[in-house]
């Protein structure tokens, strides 16, 4: 080996590790073999032998992670071959302040969904058929052996309010398409034609006494007539058109405009009443004619100085009256009392203490046989206690509250004199005279003889009730939002009824036979 000549790599041994060199001793680095330093590539088979090894590391690798994992779930379910255990998995507890902040949306949303323009047309169209069509089946089953008794057939009651129920539908669609301007004009030939009936029920041989009341008219058969019905909407609608009239000409701060000639009128019609010795339907009147003087505005003195002298003329009429006097001792009875006196307020809450929370069922009462005296008139809310249960007059309650409402909405939205004076009118009528028969059936206020509105049997009451039901549907949908709200709807709807007609006419194109053309 020639001094200028490096020196060859050392061999190194087969299997030895190739870690680095340290230095020498003499501080010389180690010189590096001369194919690492070129960085010449490794012999095939060590290449070969490294990616078996490798290979091998891998799949041992896979091996234990894949035993782990099944170690693991053996864990978890217990023995091997036990059924593994769903996860439970509980749901976070919503904090307070997501509980308020729904609550807050729920009730947006709801006042939202109130405030709405056609709210009023459908709580006045919804709950007026619905205590119709409820009224109906309960005067189906609380006339049942009236009529039996009677010897008339079991459906004979119902099929005369069925027909009146009939006749009344057509009324209150009437009302609803006429004008407001027309129901104005109608106010006075009806008011006319009332004073003429009611001075006829006192004629002897036409006019008939029901109940120690003289206050029908016969027409033969079965066909009676109640003038005194009537004579509350021509109260409402003459008092509206007077009211209003006096309005535009800003009349109504005068006293002798506020009250002439409009209590003058309704004293003659409550003394026509009173001469019947109907004195339900002159409370209704009275209390008819106290909601248009405070709708009108009345100062406080003159309403509460009318009020009076009405309460003291009512006293009277009840001290003169060995009947009246023995009805207002009726109040809160639990016994019949001397001579039966208290029998039908007493059997009364009989009937809704038999009801219990839902009721004994439809058709079961025990009271209509015999023991309630009129169960489809009068006490017809007690008979609905008893079969029907609380669950069923609080739904009557219910909806004698959202029609209610709905009578006071459309009165305080509106600009138009007349339609508030009318609407206000006929929602104390109808809310007055509920109260006055509930309160009765509970005990609360002496019998007075007036049926519930749109429920109890009786087409002389039904007829103008739904008449005056019209004139609210009628005043709800003439609100300008409301207008407009269902003139929006109406192409919608006439879209719908176009694609349901061509949907009929591809099924009836289908189903014809193949060789019809």
């Amino acid at each position: 080996m020639t001094p200028d000549q490096p020196a060859a790599p050392r061999s190194r041994p087969a299997g030895a590790t190739t870690g680095r060199p340290g230095p020498r001793a003499g501080g010389a680095a180690r010189p590096r073999p001369a194919a690492r330093a070129k960085g010449a590539a490794a012999s095939p088979d060590r290449t070969a032998a490294g990616k078996v090894a490798a290979g091998r590391t891998a799949a041992a690798k896979a091996t234990k992670a894949a035993v782990g994992k099944v170690a693991a779930g053996k864990g978890r379910q217990g023995a091997p071959g036990a059924p593994r255990r769903p996860v439970i998995r509980t749901p976070a507890r919503p904090s307070r302040g997501s509980l308020l902040e729904a609550l807050r949306g729920t009730q947006q949303r709801a006042k939202k969904a109130w405030d709405r323009p056609l709210t009023a047309y459908y709580l006045i169209l919804g709950g007026a058929a619905l205590i119709t069509v409820l009224g109906l089946v309960m005067v189906y089953s609380a006339s049942q052996i009236k009529a039996l008794q009677s010897g008339l057939a079991p459906s004979y009651f119902f099929r005369k309010q069925l027909f009146a129920a009939v006749l009344g539908a057509a009324l209150m669609l009437l009302a609803v398409r006429m004008p407001i301007k027309l129901h104005r004009a109608f106010a006075y030939p009806l008011l006319a034609a009332s004073v003429f009936l009611m001075c006829l029920v006192q004629v002897p041989g036409i006019g008939i006494s029901v109940n120690g009341n003289q206050n029908w008219i016969s027409f033969g058969g079965p066909f009676m007539l109640q003038p005194s019905e009537f004579g509350k909407l021509a109260l409402v609608l003459w008092g509206a058109d007077l009211l209003a009239r006096k309005q535009d000409k800003r009349l109504l701060t005068q006293w002798k405009h506020l009250l002439v000639p409009l209590v003058p009128a309704a004293a003659l019609l409550l003394g026509m009443i009173m001469l019947g010795g109907d004195m339900g339907t002159a409370i209704i009147l009275s209390a008819i004619l106290f909601g248009l003087l405070w709708l009108a505005g009345a100062p406080t003195r003159l309403f509460a100085g009318v009020l009076a002298f009405a309460g003291v003329i009512g006293l009277l009429l009840i001290k003169t009256s060995a009947n009246r006097m023995s009805r207002l001792a009726c109040i809160g009875a639990t016994e019949p009392g001397a001579n039966d006196q208290c029998w039908q307020a007493v059997h009364g809450i009989y009937a809704l203490a038999n009801g219990g929370w839902f009721g004994s069922g439809l058709g079961a009462s025990m009271e209509k046989w015999g023991e309630l005296p009129e169960p489809h008139t009068d006490f017809i809310f007690a008979i609905t206690g008893e079969e029907l249960g609380l669950a069923g007059t609080l739904s009557v309650l219910v909806l004698f509250a959202a029609l209610g409402y709905a009578g006071i909405r459309v009165a305080g939205r509106t600009e138009d004199p007349f339609v508030r004076y009318a609407a206000g009118g006929v929602t104390t009528w109808i809310t007055a005279q509920a109260v006055i028969n509930i309160g009765a059936v509970l005990g609360l206020l002496p019998i007075a003889g007036v049926p519930l509105p749109l429920f109890s049997y009786g087409g002389s009451a039904l007829l103008p009730t739904m008449f005056a039901v019209g004139l609210l549907i009628a005043f709800a949908r003439a609100e300008p939002a409301a207008r407009a709200a269902l003139a929006m709807r109406q192409p919608a709807l006439r879209k719908k009824l176009a694609r349901v007609r061509r949907k009929t006419m591809r099924r009836r194109v289908k189903e014809r036979p193949s060789g019809e053309r």
